[in-house]
């Protein structure tokens, strides 16, 4: 259905982080968005909860749209378009379309 998956390494091709790289922690399907590792951070106010816990401002990731990622292959270690076949086992497979290595 999308060509990123959990997992994948994935570079920015649009935003304020254009051109960084990062692993994919999270994919949100419906909202046709993804959380990427050390990418678009957002500052959160957060309220102390318990006694024993400090309140304050922290970092976090929020997510970016598919459309602005890329998946990056292994073999020509480049940002690629993904191509899906249908191996004789009957299994899907993912691959890149440059150098036609399975991802």
């Amino acid at each position: 259905m999308f060509h990123i998956k959990k997992n994948d390494t994935v570079k920015v091709l649009a935003g304020k982080d254009k051109g960084k790289t990062g692993k994919v922690l999270r994919v949100y399907p419906k909202k046709n968005r993804a959380i990427i590792q050390g990418i678009n951070f957002t500052k959160k106010h957060v309220k102390r909860s318990r006694q024993d816990e400090q309140g304050g401002i922290i970092q976090r990731e929020a997510s970016i749209n598919l459309s602005n990622l890329a998946v990056v292959c292994k073999g020509c270690n480049q940002s690629a378009r993904i191509g899906k076949d249908i191996l004789n086992d009957e299994s899907k497979v993912r691959y890149c379309k440059k150098c036609k290595e399975v991802l």
